[in-house]
């Protein structure tokens, strides 16, 4: 398997493990909720409140994990381009890049790759960049030195 098809994939399971973990945080949370109302047949909602929250953050949550696998499901690893688009990986003198979601640090055969998503800081300086060009990034420089 090719590296790119490696990065992708080291994505999806990323992702899908992130998705599996907020339906199951968000069906503890419903039955939290519905064992709390059971027991308080008075109208005191006591703890339900944080619950409420709890679940609409862990849905949000869901919501952009989902988002991240749908970026992903456009992503075609064969695809070679030119310049720093959606799916490129990009080798610098300092770091190799991903552009696909904001995933962090992958190890992949003793070589460090860094996730990123075209939104993020890094990734908007990357994007429509080619071969030779070179970024200044916290204060640091380095050199485009190829794109797959």
């Amino acid at each position: 398997m090719k590296v790119k098809e490696q990065l992708l994939q080291a994505c999806y399971s990323y992702v899908n493990k992130r998705i599996a973990s907020y339906k199951d945080e968000i069906e503890t949370i419903k039955e939290s909720i519905e064992s709390n109302d059971k027991a308080n047949d008075e109208g005191d909602d006591s703890g339900n409140g944080k619950l409420f929250n709890d679940l609409e953050l862990n849905l949000q949550y869901l919501n952009d994990a989902k988002k991240m696998l749908d970026t992903l499901h456009v992503i075609n690893p064969k695809t070679m381009n030119t310049n720093v688009v959606l799916g490129s990986l990009v080798k610098t003198t300092s770091n190799h890049f991903f552009i696909a979601i904001s995933m962090g640090k992958i190890e992949l055969d003793d070589s460090d790759y860094f996730s990123i998503s075209l939104g993020s800081p890094i990734g908007q300086l990357l994007k429509n960049k080619v071969v030779g060009d070179v970024i200044v990034f916290n204060n640091n420089t380095f050199t485009i030195t190829d794109i797959k």
